[in-house]
């Protein structure tokens, strides 16, 4: 079956956006702050919502990418990506607020493997989570603080999310797997 578009490029942007302008409100500003993006598109959203949250208060935020992959507790049981680098920006993490960006929340799997990495790498004050996608079917007690677009889908579809920067075009869409 074919998929369908929900989310296209302006409605992305105007996700961000919100998102960012949130960000910004619940931490009182953005000192403090650090944006890190799951890869893959997690690490493009992450960096989309940096330039926003700079153009909105004038502050530049830093930015790092967290691989999780070796920390997944589903590692035998579905296929894996090849890891990709962690960069995270300096020791900046120590009593910073952590933005986790992720493109879709679905299980809770990753992000539960990313609180795991983060602590690898230092203590934050505190851990938000920014997902462009919010699907539901929850397997771990696991809620965004930040929602692009909560899109309630059956088990049996897909969300697919692009990015300009990986796959040429913005752009959300469900496609049924059944």
């Amino acid at each position: 079956m074919a998929a369908r578009t929900v989310l296209h490029e302006a409605d992305i942007s105007r996700a961000l956006t919100r998102i960012a302008h949130e960000i910004i409100e619940s931490n009182r500003g953005p000192d403090g702050l650090i944006l890190v993006g799951i890869p893959t598109r997690g690490r493009y959203l992450a960096e989309r919502l940096r330039e926003q949250i700079s153009r909105i208060s004038g502050t530049e935020v830093p930015v790092g990418t967290l691989d999780v992959t070796l920390y997944r507790d589903d590692l035998g049981r579905q296929p894996v990506r090849s890891p990709q680098p962690t960069q995270m920006p300096g020791d900046v993490v120590d009593g910073a607020t952590v933005v986790l960006v992720d493109d879709v929340l679905f299980s809770g799997r990753t992000i539960r493997a990313a609180l795991d990495a983060l602590g690898d790498h230092g203590r934050p004050r505190a851990v938000r989570l920014a997902v462009l996608v919010d699907r539901g079917h929850r397997e771990l007690p696991i809620r965004p603080d930040f929602v692009g677009k909560n899109l309630p889908s059956a088990q049996s579809e897909r969300i697919n999310v692009r990015v300009t920067e990986v796959d040429g075009v913005d752009e959300v869409s469900i496609e049924d797997r059944a």
